[in-house]
């Protein structure tokens, strides 16, 4: 029965490594071949091609439902009923819209919807809006949330911005979640309301930025989100009640406490999880819970590793495209890790044990899987888990859900409220110190064998104490220490232009230097500095900065700029325009200058009398002969001023000026560099029109292949080796969009 539930779930999972989904005529052959070999021994083969074929064939429909591409881009009228619970970070309403029509085409069944300045929407309301349309498309680099993975997850199959809407009508019974929402937001008035509805409806839309830093830096992330442990909990309260009241008399004796008791309890879990919208980790955990119920009913015989199996296996055939989360890995993971370090022992443990174990395990057991997601490791895990975890499991759950219940009764609802808002309080300044003393850890990239080797490690690390497998299994995990680093021979630079939507951000690395031109943008409740730039360094191995360069003050060019100087050392700051600039970032101006890194040549320049975007300064990199230069957003007035102080200079390489608008790539410019490659730094939908029509055939007219991170993602350029580039997006799985 194992080694079945092992292959289909294999099989299953098999979905989240493919960069393409093969095609649907091949599933026929296979499902034949995998029938014919259930009745041998090889069933296990047949049984990991069916979870192959049923992962695949529910993956080609969620990409069928995407929205057309004839529509990508257009506005329409549509009409459809909001579902779930809708978000409002700074001014900006995220909703999902459920069964959308429109008269001039069909639309996929589920679109995520934004609206700046918005109306009150509730979720059961029918809406008739004005959309423009996009494809599901997010931004494709080294390291970073996967928002495209994400949205094929959760089977959206577009995105789209509101200009206009009308309510059409409401649905009572469809907004419940919503209603009671609202109640807690009124009522838990301590600052921390939007913490309490977390705990209780899933809803982490209150939850601010800071918050979510300080969680992710303590390694709590699990207790402010509905996971299995609250789940649990609250099972465990109801069952511990029922079987009180039957050891003190109390039960009435023609009813079967145990059985009842394993009932309600069950019961009271799936209420919990209907709250708080059934996310894969509350879907595990109803499935084991109710295997453990099971064998403490009636099935003895029951082995803990089988439930974990089987809750995978039905999560996974529920829903095959739950792998592509980190929530289903993390969730998974965490409790297998805890099976394997808690169950089977001989002899217990005792109580300070019980407290400490589980900690330093979920450490260490998920130390590998968080590198693999590219998340940080948080070191202060164990101690801020050792005082969170009892807190929030019998003070601040308890307090929220029982002040839920309370709330038609005056006053008693409220308090308990009030005091589960107060002790959520207490728990974020308590975390907050934490995070002060041990910042959490962000490895490089690693290989897959680093990986593999340090899950047998820390299985090894993890068996009881005595074994001599123990030494062994930690020194497998040294290569997670110390990643193999890529670095460019001297001679030659390593470029990257990261994808960071409408603004620009360029890593070049030497040998032994690093430089970042531009910091990518930053809008009300997005800043690409933290969410993409930074994370993708911190992937590709850089620790310090030689040069942060500037190239003027747009906010699309120095937005993420804080984030980095808050994360990294910087030697200097150089910036076209630093009297823009704040103070303590402590910027230079741009001046023309020369200087060598590892045999690669730096030119920096900037027009003098240049305002804007004309004063941007401008760097052109030159290795083993093969030239690039970053223009920032100079117009053709200031190109024309290059040309006089570089005359007959041609590049290899050139990001187009001001993301190939009309006002700049003029005729003159280039024809006279004459670049073999043109790179576009722009956002996919952006309102400028950039890159111009114009500008895009000028530079194939003259002969220059263009590199769009819209279309192509993050690009990667060796500048020196005279090798074609590497877009990122093409070496991303099936769902994103190539």
């Amino acid at each position: 029965m194992r080694t079945g539930m092992l292959a289909l779930i294999a099989g299953l999972l098999s979905l989240r490594g493919l960069g393409e989904l093969p095609p649907l005529g091949w599933l026929l052959p296979l499902l034949v071949v995998a029938l014919m070999l259930l009745p041998y021994r090889l069933y296990w083969l047949g049984l990991f091609i069916l979870g192959f074929c049923w992962s695949v064939l529910l993956a080609h429909g969620v990409l069928a439902d995407r929205l057309d591409p004839a529509l990508d881009g257009r506005t329409l009228w549509v009409e459809g009923q909001v579902s779930g619970l809708p978000e409002r970070r700074e001014g900006l309403l995220s909703f999902q819209l459920e069964n959308a029509t429109t008269r001039r085409a069909s639309l996929p069944t589920t679109l995520r919807l934004s609206w700046r300045d918005a109306p009150e929407v509730r979720a059961g309301e029918r809406w008739r809006l004005a959309v423009k349309l996009r494809r599901p498309v997010g931004m494709s680099n080294p390291q970073g949330f996967d928002y495209e993975a994400w949205l094929t997850a959760q089977g959206i199959g577009a995105l789209g911005s509101v200009k206009a809407g009308q309510r059409l009508s409401a649905v009572p019974l469809a907004g419940w979640r919503e209603q009671l929402r609202q109640s807690l937001l009124s009522h838990a008035a301590t600052g921390r309301e939007g913490a309490v509805a977390a705990l209780v409806l899933g809803d982490d839309s209150g939850l601010s930025e800071a918050d979510w830093q300080v969680l992710q830096a303590t390694g709590t992330v699990h207790l402010l989100v509905i996971s299995g442990q609250h789940v649990m909990l609250l099972a465990a309260l109801v069952y511990a009640l029922i079987a009180g009241l039957a050891r003190l008399g109390w039960w009435p004796t023609g009813w079967p406490w145990l059985g009842l008791a394993c009932l309600c309890a069950w019961l009271a879990a799936l209420g919990y999880g209907v709250l708080a919208g059934l996310e894969v980790p509350v879907q595990r955990a109803l499935v084991m819970l109710a295997l453990i119920l099971l064998w403490r009913w009636r099935f003895r015989q029951l082995r803990v590793w089988d439930g974990w199996l089987l809750a995978m296996l039905l999560v996974l055939l529920w829903q095959p495209l739950a792998s592509l989360q980190a929530g289903f890995w993390l969730s998974f993971g965490a409790v297998g890790w805890l099976i394997w370090g808690l169950a089977g022992r001989l002899g217990g443990y005792s109580f300070w044990q019980l407290l400490w174990r589980p900690q330093w395990l979920l450490t260490l057991g998920l130390l590998p899987v968080l590198l693999v997601l590219g998340l940080p490791q948080s070191l202060s895990a164990p101690l801020a888990n050792l005082l969170a975890v009892p807190w929030v499991s019998f003070v601040s759950v308890p307090l929220a859900l029982l002040g839920t219940l309370c709330l038609p009764v005056p006053l008693l609802g409220e308090g308990l409220l009030w005091l589960a808002g107060a002790s959520l309080h207490g728990l974020f300044w308590l975390l907050q110190v934490i995070s002060g003393w041990i910042a959490p850890w962000y490895a490089p990239s690693v290989s897959g064998w680093a990986v593999l080797l340090a899950l047998l490690g820390v299985a090894c690390v993890s068996l009881p104490g005595g074994l001599p497998v123990r030494l062994p299994g930690a020194l497998l995990c040294l290569p997670l220490l110390w990643p193999p680093t890529t670095l460019s021979p001297v001679g030659q630079a390593q470029v990257w232009l990261l994808d960071v939507g409408q603004g620009l951000a360029v890593l070049v690395r030497t040998r032994e230097h690093a430089l970042l031109y531009d910091a990518g943008p930053a809008v009300p409740g997005f800043d690409s500095g933290a969410r993409i730039v930074l994370p993708s360094l911190r992937y590709l191995g850089v620790r310090q900065f030689d040069q942060l360069l500037l190239s003027h003050a747009d906010r699309d060019h120095i937005g993420g700029a804080q984030a980095l100087l808050d994360a990294f050392p910087v030697k200097k700051v150089v910036s076209g325009e630093p009297s823009q600039l704040p103070v303590s970032w402590g910027a230079q101006r741009c001046q023309t200058r020369q200087w060598r890194w590892d045999a690669v040549q730096f030119s920096q320049w900037q027009w003098a009398a240049g305002e804007g975007n004309s004063a941007s300064c401008v760097l052109l990199i030159e290795a083993a002969g093969e030239r690039l230069l970053l223009t920032g957003d100079m117009d053709s007035a200031a190109e024309q001023q290059w040309l006089k102080v570089h005359p007959g200079i041609r590049v290899d390489w050139l990001l187009a000026p001001h993301h190939g608008s009309r006002t700049s790539s003029s005729p003159a410019f280039v024809a006279a560099t004459r670049p073999r490659h043109v790179l576009v730094a722009r956002g996919r939908y952006n309102p400028f029109d950039h890159p111009h029509a114009e500008v895009l055939a000028r530079y194939r007219e003259a002969g220059a292949k263009v590199h769009d991170t819209a279309q192509q993602g993050a690009i990667r350029i060796e500048l020196g080796a005279q090798r074609p580039a590497l877009h990122w997006r093409q070496q991303g799985g099936f769902w994103q969009e190539k």
